[in-house]
């Protein structure tokens, strides 16, 4: 119960004991095909270059960054946490340019701030992380493809915690890349990271095409911009595999193809908007049920993930103690922290597979024996009703 990776949903651990097939086989190729497809709704988009990018999340954030900015270029970042941090991080390894527009840890970038910014720099890209869980905050992103479009610019959006748990709405935000993961609310395991991809910035990822001399094509002509400088992570190459071309870019991690292939299955079948209320009910029955205990939460309620939440570790308890009983007694593990939050905020989830009542009050009737167990007075019996009434006001 931290702020990932959680317990992955059954049916995903059924479907990737399959047997492998060959990545030409006419069945993984129809399998890629419903990939694409079951992961647009997921998205909120109609992108034709809807797929999956092998590694975990942090190889589609890389992805999307190399594949999109060439070395000089600007990039505005969002940074409101430790995955800003990330993006920048990666950024300077591409010898990109990016300055920032910054909140203090625990709030959120306004979006007017976002446009001063982007209005001065005139950025070729805007990149901002969604709900960032260092902060547990959740990144408002309706205005911001307009303010791209304005100054002739790219959107970046890191979904890694927040895709199948939080409405994401590509096509909506006017985003033009959005990455995430299976290890959160999506409920699989980490391995691969669902992509999607703007006709826009397609067409400027192609722009950069240029295929190894191994698996190219005779009379295949290259791109007139600068090659992207990673093979792996090559998204025109990538593209090429995905679509009809059926490029050999590289062998598709099929194991992972079948659990992100379920994970969409399992979240539309339960619906999107019945998914997000689920999300949404589990992160206020933990907020209810930890302030009903007397704890201070981390961070805006206007802006908090519904899938993580920060909690202030009381004074004079030991966080790591506290996290070990919780682990070692309960078999329940709850989050530390990162940055200027270490040692003062645990940081508890209620994501995918384990955004279930029953599991948010055992966490927290497991949290408040620990607490007193450690000597800290806790009100008794009054986190699980707290938390039981939230819920049920919430769906």
């Amino acid at each position: 119960m931290g702020p990932g990776p959680v317990n992955a949903h059954p049916r995903v651990l059924r479907a990737m004991s399959a047997d492998l097939l060959g990545q030409f086989d006419p069945e993984m190729t129809a399998y890629m095909n419903q990939v694409m497809a079951l992961y647009r709704p997921v998205f909120g988009t109609q992108n034709r270059w809807t797929m999956l990018i092998d590694g975990t999340a942090r190889a589609g954030i890389e992805a999307a960054l190399v594949s999109l900015v060439l070395p000089g270029e600007t990039v505005l970042v969002v940074n409101f946490g430790r995955f800003g941090l990330l993006l920048q991080e990666i950024l300077t390894r591409i010898g990109a340019r990016f300055e920032t527009v910054d909140a203090p840890w625990g709030e959120v970038v306004p979006m007017d701030a976002i446009r001063t910014a982007a209005l001065r720099i005139r950025p070729r890209v805007i990149a901002t992380v969604h709900g960032d869980t260092s902060t547990t905050m959740a990144q408002p992103l309706d205005g911001i493809g307009s303010i791209a479009r304005e100054v002739g610019a790219f959107v970046y959006v890191d979904a890694t915690a927040t895709l199948g748990g939080m409405e994401i709405a590509a096509d909506r935000w006017g985003a033009d890349v959005i990455t995430g993961g299976l290890q959160k609310c999506l409920g699989g395991p980490s391995g691969t990271a669902p992509i999607t991809i703007s006709d826009a910035a397609a067409e400027h990822i192609f722009t950069r095409r240029h295929d190894e001399k191994g698996i190219r094509a005779a009379g295949a002509v290259d791109g007139p911009a600068a090659r992207i400088a990673s093979n792996y992570f090559d998204l025109a190459m990538i593209m090429d595999y995905w679509s009809e071309k059926r490029l050999n870019h590289h062998t598709e991690a099929t194991t992972m193809l079948y659990g992100a292939r379920e994970c969409a299955r399992i979240a539309l079948a339960e619906g999107l908007p019945a998914r997000f209320a689920r999300h949404k009910a589990a992160g206020a029955a933990m907020s209810a049920g930890l302030r009903a205990m007397g704890l201070t939460l981390f961070g805006e309620d206007a802006h908090r993930m519904t899938n993580v939440t920060g909690v202030y570790i009381p004074a004079g308890v030991d966080g790591e103690s506290v996290r070990a009983m919780m682990r070692e007694a309960f078999e329940i593990e709850i989050g530390t922290a990162f940055g200027p939050l270490v040692g003062k905020v645990w940081r508890l989830g209620a994501m995918g597979y384990n955004a279930m009542k029953h599991k948010v009050l055992l966490t927290l009737a497991a949290l408040e024996a620990t607490l007193q167990a450690h000597g800290h007075a806790v009100p008794l019996g009054e986190a699980v009703p707290a938390a039981l009434a939230a819920w049920d006001a919430t769906v």
